[in-house]
């Protein structure tokens, strides 16, 4: 594969670097011993449902609060 660009960076104050032009906002990085570092292109996206394991979970937790299974009140007075 050839590069699409080439370019040097460097590190701030902070340990960040700047991407030029970058086609996406949010990027996975995996960091390897031998100092390369890849980015693969990551886009957030709004889940089409809720998953059964956190349905299963509010079940759950509703079956506790009816039968009375709660933990004990948070006395929030001094907020």
């Amino acid at each position: 594969m050839t590069p699409v660009k080439d370019y040097t960076v460097h590190i701030d104050d902070k340990k960040r670097i700047t991407l030029r032009g970058a086609s996406y906002q949010y990027y996975n990085v995996k960091e390897y011993d031998n100092g390369c570092i890849v980015l693969e292109p990551r886009e957030l996206t709004v889940p089409d449902c809720i998953s059964v394991k956190t349905l299963d979970d509010m079940d759950k937790a509703i079956r506790n609060f009816k039968m009375g299974e709660v933990s004990p009140s948070v006395d929030l007075s001094d907020f």
